[in-house]
């Protein structure tokens, strides 16, 4: 008598959106391994019967990709070629009901807080004992470090409270010992990211201590991990700027001279109606204070173009603002009308068209100033870390630059470099964009 050959379970994740979403594809990686299961993580080619995926919900683009993508799996269960399909994260907490009634090929949705619920669906257990651990998907020379989840600002244009919850900071202990974790493994650079990194250790409720910030005091804990060489920081909110850190960053030779803080706009009359918290004079004041403390540091930023409301003359105050604080890195996205934000009750009314062409002008400006900085680096020498080897270059980055939104240095493969490791690189020639260099040790 023949028996059915049962296929053991292999599952792939898919990742959309941003950092804090790997981050949590990593956990659940982790975790079905912990528990034997065979797992990939974007695999090239669909040889898994089960998939996972991990949606973005922050904004139009962000949701119509993971939207396409859940009909294209759910085409493919259809067809037999996958035997289940579950989805997770931001659109799937938010948009749950409706997905499940618009998709009912999906075989379940998960919150982005109901691990444990989705590990039991794939069969597995929630390990505590792995708590702190983390098999990458990034090269093993870097990894985003997670310091908190969730969001308590009131902005009115952000959807991420609704779907990420309230913030809470993860336990400070937990955090070094991941990061020693993760050194031993060979991790040269963590990548700290939350909502809002300012608000670390306001949540917490320590017995004979005050509650307060307490990001500088993380920032000197990791930066005393053996094997940690560099430390980014990403997504710090202005309003509240924790300032004793800026000593932090300029004293700790392996804290990198790099913030990642979003503005979102130029104009008071914008910033007001945002619920942003700050005027446009205390962000020059903080960005003054950032760069006398920390010399040389490099400034990136997000602004938003059309928001609700925005005239040709706050576009100019923004366009203007950009002109005088000449950042490092700038990207623009257009304004999108989130549902249930506090924005939402207000009209729409800057045409898309309009939207665009601002957003196209700023980020003229911001190309030149870009090359502008970047051609002032020709002729110095730099640390540089190699990332990846492509197109007859190796690529590295220096430690101004964050992975795949920032700068790139290439460095002619005939050299020796390994992936993964620091040079020093003397830049020849600059784009707006890139840099050009050789290896001098």
């Amino acid at each position: 008598m023949k028996t059915k050959v049962v296929a053991k379970p292999s599952i792939n994740i898919i990742t959309l959106g941003c950092s804090k979403n790997l981050v949590d594809s990593e956990v659940l990686f982790t975790q079905l391994k912990g528990n034997g299961l065979e797992v990939t993580h974007e695999a090239k080619k669909d040889k898994a019967n089960i998939v996972v995926i991990n949606t973005c919900g922050f904004i139009d683009n962000a949701k119509q990709e993971s939207i396409d993508t859940i009909l294209r799996y759910a085409d493919a269960k259809e067809a037999g070629k996958i035997d289940k399909l579950y989805v997770t994260g931001c659109l799937s907490h938010r948009y749950k009901d409706d997905l499940e009634r618009e998709i009912p090929m999906v075989d379940s949705f998960f919150g982005t807080n109901e691990l444990p619920r989705l590990l039991k669906a794939l069969k597995a257990d929630y390990k505590h004992e792995l708590v702190g651990e983390r098999l990458l998907t990034t090269p093993a020379h870097y990894a985003y470090l997670k310091i908190a989840e969730g969001c308590d600002r009131p902005c009115s244009f952000c959807a991420i409270p609704l779907m990420r919850g309230n913030h809470v900071s993860r336990p400070m202990d937990e955090l070094v010992k991941e990061a020693s974790s993760l050194a031993k493994k060979g991790t040269k650079e963590l990548i700290l990211i939350a909502q809002d990194l300012t608000f670390y250790g306001l949540d917490f409720k320590e017995a004979g201590s005050s509650s307060g910030r307490k990001l500088k005091e993380l920032l000197e804990r990791l930066s005393d991990v053996n094997g940690i060489e560099w430390i980014r920081l990403q997504y710090a909110y202005p309003a509240g700027f924790p300032v004793e850190i800026l000593q932090t960053m300029a004293e700790r030779e392996n804290i990198c001279k790099y913030l990642d803080m979003p503005l979102q706009s130029g104009s008071d009359a914008v910033l007001k109606r945002m619920r942003r918290g700050i005027t446009r004079e205390k962000t020059e004041a903080l960005i003054e204070t950032i760069r006398e403390t920390v010399p040389n540091i490099a400034l990136r930023t997000t602004l938003i173009s059309g928001y609700p409301g925005e005239t040709e003359e706050d576009y100019e105050e923004s366009y203007s603002f950009v002109e005088r604080m000449r950042f490092d890195r700038l990207g623009i996205f257009n304004y999108s009308h989130e549902e249930n934000t506090h924005a939402y009750s207000v009209q729409d009314d800057v045409p898309e068209e309009v939207k665009q062409e601002r957003s196209d002008e700023i980020m003229a400006l911001q190309q030149g100033i870009s090359e502008e900085l970047n051609q002032a680096r020709v002729g110095n020498t730099y640390k540089v870390m190699v990332d990846r080897k492509e197109s007859g270059y190796f690529v590295g980055r220096t430690e101004f630059d964050s992975p795949e939104v920032d700068n790139e240095v290439l460095i002619p493969a005939e050299q020796y470099a390994r992936l993964g490791d620091f040079v020093l690189v003397k830049i020849d020639r600059a784009e707006e964009f890139d840099l050009y260099g050789t290896i001098v040790s």
